[in-house]
């Protein structure tokens, strides 16, 4: 067994230094500091006490550390995978009961289960056919819904719904409750929070602070309006005046939990389980790859499932729950110089020491100030602009990412997402189902067929070569033999056929009976069928079939040749005319 290949902290960790020490560990403390209130603000989120963030952030990131192929991804909660917790979640028992952790930690195990498996037997490039419009459009309205449920918390009301429709209505019905301190301190953090975002790194700049300082500092907005918001409840007695706060938040090290897998609640978090590993995956994977790409390295997508799998499966038996690598923490983690994935385990330790000594200042915090933490992060994913592009570059894109969108948006993110799943696999089959093809002809001169549509080129009316640009199988078969059937039709004095096949990558059965019944009956018109540029696995693949001993033509190397023996007077043509044209 390749040892290094399940545990890549064996490779890494033989070249581990000083360097890659110093860097990791500051790399870590500016993670830590951005990690703290996003871990609290994500669990309350997923409808879970503060505490199970930060739980969620310590074992899944020493876990990584030694399965992870990624240098700068850096894994704990994300607030997609968040509500969709809560989404699934709360289908099967009610927030704020301990059955409600318990089954949080069993979607976590679940979903780690999933994808150590798809990592051990290699299936990640099942993830290839979700398709990059339909992600855009999930996390597009997932940021929206999350967004909008968090406005509760903002106003100070109450406020619930699983999709987007159900809580504005519900924001609606409670409008005129506002708790208007809350709204203050809400709106307050928020405004602050965007500023920070834009305007005071320039600021801390243009007063000479050094560029690292001033980013740290920026990255640190969060903890100042936790920090200055905890001062305000305690200065002016908030909390008597109905402000919500967090309350108490256990001190001490992450409990050690077991998941429920009982059938009933495994059988109801099941697809749940499958939906957060695909997204989280797809998510992590994607950013894992840009920010390896930036230092010329390479991550492994299937070891990547493993070491993400394993993550879910620490927070499941720490009182956490599903975990991913999140986008703007691991863009943070590369810029602060993270070199190894040790860097994600030091962040562990900064969580560690938070839960053994902060808790206890977290009594004051206002649930509006999180809840504003939560919308200045998500708004960020809403991108509508994607919209415009898709709409402008195809429309069937532009269709996906509308649907996943609406259904999203209308129906909730469970039933988005699923929608989302089938619509990426429609799209494939669609797509493949009507390959492109061409009718080519000899460019005067040169030894290439292209297009006659596009081109002006030398054909042969006795001759018609079909060029097939997409792989043979069944979802298409039966459109290549109506397409040969009606050139057939077309062209009355043809007496050879070429399927020109540079691009066929495979053919299957469907597409091999197809290919036999296309041969059978342009014999019976008269017809030859022939192959040319046929690729040697492919070739391979028909030389154990009986369809070669039954072709009425022949198989040609390339499309040149095919022409010099069927149409050789074309091809001296295209040679004359090119000469003509030279002098």
């Amino acid at each position: 067994m390749n040892f290094k290949r399940f545990f890549p902290i064996l490779d890494w960790g033989r070249r581990y230094d000083g360097e890659a020490f110093s860097n990791d560990l500051m790399a870590a403390v500016i993670v830590t500091i951005m990690l703290i209130p996003q871990s609290l603000a994500y669990a309350l989120l997923a409808g879970l006490p503060p505490q199970a963030g930060l739980y969620a952030s310590i074992l899944p990131l020493v876990a990584y550390a030694i399965f992870g192929t990624s240098r700068a991804l850096a894994v704990g909660p994300v607030a997609v995978v968040s509500l969709m917790t809560a989404a699934a979640v709360g289908q099967v028992t009610e927030a704020g009961t301990m059955g409600y952790m318990v089954a949080a930690g069993t979607l976590a195990f679940l979903s780690g289960i999933f994808l150590m498996v798809m990592g051990v037997f290699r299936l990640g490039f099942l993830a290839n056919f979700l398709s990059h419009p339909v992600i855009s459009g999930f996390i597009t309205a997932s940021g929206i819904i999350i967004a909008t449920s968090q406005l509760k918390h903002v106003l100070g009301i109450e406020a619930h719904g699983h999709n987007l429709l159900d809580l504005l209505i519900s924001l609606g019905a409670h409008i005129g409750d506002i708790h208007w301190i809350t709204f203050a301190i809400g709106a307050s953090a928020a405004a602050f929070l965007f500023w920070v975002r834009s305007g005071l790194k320039p600021l801390l700049k243009g007063l000479g602070v050094p560029a690292r300082a001033a980013d740290i500092l920026t990255k640190a907005g969060p903890v100042f309006a936790v920090a200055v918001s905890i001062l305000a409840v305690i200065g002016l007695d908030l909390g008597e005046k109905g402000v919500a706060l967090v309350g108490a938040v256990p001190q001490g090290l992450p409990p050690f939990t077991l998941p429920d897998l009982s059938f009933d609640l495994v059988a109801s978090l099941g697809a749940a389980a499958v939906l957060i590993s695909i997204i989280g995956f797809v998510e992590s994977v994607s950013v894992a790859q840009t920010l390896a790409a930036k230092k010329r390295q390479r991550i492994d997508p299937d070891q990547e499932l493993v070491g993400l799998g394993a993550a879910n499966v620490a927070s499941s038996f720490s009182g956490g729950y599903p975990v991913t690598g999140g986008f703007a923490r691991s863009v943070v983690n590369f810029d602060a110089g993270a070199q190894t994935p040790a860097a994600g385990a030091f962040t562990a330790g900064g969580i560690t020491l938070a839960t053994l000594f902060l808790t206890p200042l977290l009594f004051n915090l206002p649930v509006a100030v999180l809840a504003a933490t939560i919308i200045v992060a998500v708004l960020s994913l809403v991108d509508f602009r994607a919209l415009g592009r898709a709409w402008r570059y195809s429309r069937t894109d532009f269709a996906a990412m509308a649907t996943t969108i609406a259904l999203t948006l209308g129906l909730g993110v469970e039933t988005g997402v699923t929608a989302g799943v089938v619509l990426s696999l429609a799209l494939f089959l669609y797509r493949t189902s009507r390959p492109h093809t061409a009718v080519v002809g000899q460019v005067a001169g040169t030894e290439h067929f292209r297009n006659i549509d596009r081109h002006s080129v030398i054909t042969c009316p006795t001759v018609v070569t079909l060029r097939v640009d997409e792989s043979l199988y069944f979802a298409n078969a039966r459109y290549l033999e109506d397409r040969v059937y009606a050139l057939v039709a077309d062209n009355p004095g043809l007496k050879h056929f070429v399927l020109m096949c540079p691009a066929v990558n495979d053919i299957d059965i469907s597409a091999l009976e197809s290919l036999e019944a296309i041969n059978q009956r342009l014999a019976d018109s008269g017809v030859s069928l022939h192959l040319s540029e046929v690729k040697g696995p492919v070739m391979d693949a028909l030389k154990r079939s009986h369809f070669l001993e039954e072709l009425t033509g022949e198989v040609f190397l390339s499309q040149y040749a095919a022409m010099a023996a069927l149409a050789p007077e074309t091809v001296a043509r295209a040679r004359g005319e090119a000469a003509a044209a030279a002098q």
